[in-house]
């Protein structure tokens, strides 16, 4: 069961008031850092409430959900995806989305690119980075990442923003520093050697706020903290 729009609310201060905080500490304007509502297998009132308390834009993990949410809200919201895309799945992703956060192959490039061209959009995205070199997880490797983004600078209907990645699961909290750390290493290198800016560092969850904040992210995507625990 979802929780009242007051708990969100509150919730929604609280985790915005613990950013300004850890801005703070790492000497970083907060108003760099935003922060992401994620409404994953939560029901369309999480996004509803996301829209009412200011928010311009919501990510969802699955293309499917989204689509179905999206046809039940009225609020002009972005919809970001943050989940893993098939390239199967391009054209559908394409359509109903505003940003791809997730995009870790020629493949899906290609495959997006050739949808947003179709569409007549220049769609935002974001390279996944397997920054942690996390087996379980998604993103091209850091030594492949300076080819991907050479192939996405050539796609006229795409338009990438920046990095993404997702760090490992551990109880220790130097791990995900180090895969944040690790990114925002990568970025600059991409910038140097390709002269792409990627403002954008989509890093960070409730779990790892802290790191995300100390190493250098701007985007933070937040669900558990904001919602409760996933239905």
């Amino acid at each position: 069961m979802l929780i009242d729009f007051s708990t969100f609310q509150q919730r929604a201060d609280a985790v915005h008031q613990r950013i300004s905080e850890l801005c703070r500490a790492a000497r970083r304007d907060a108003k760099e850092v935003r922060l992401l509502p994620v409404t994953k297998n939560h029901p369309v009132a999480a996004a509803e409430y996301a829209a009412r308390y200011g928010f311009s834009a919501v990510g969802e993990n699955r293309v499917q959900e989204a689509v179905e949410k999206r046809a039940l809200i009225i609020a002009p919201l972005r919809w970001d995806l943050i989940g893993h895309l098939q390239s199967n799945k391009a054209k559908l992703a394409a359509t109903h989305f505003d940003c791809i956060q997730s995009v870790d192959s020629e493949k899906l490039l290609n495959a997006l690119d050739r949808a947003a061209g179709e569409l007549g959009k220049k769609l935002a995205i974001l390279l996944q980075i397997n920054a942690g070199n996390d087996p379980a997880k998604f993103g091209v490797e850091p030594a492949d990442a300076p080819r991907l983004l050479e192939v996405a600078l050539t796609m006229s209907h795409l338009k990438v923003d920046g990095l993404m990645t997702v760090a490992p699961q551990s109880e220790d909290p130097e791990i995900a520093r180090r895969t944040f750390a690790n990114l925002r290493t990568i970025r600059d290198e991409l910038t140097t050697r390709l002269g792409a800016p990627l403002p954008e560092l989509s890093m960070g969850m409730s779990g790892d706020l802290e790191a995300a904040i100390a190493e250098g992210s701007t985007l933070v995507r937040i669900g558990t903290a904001l919602y409760g625990p996933r239905i």
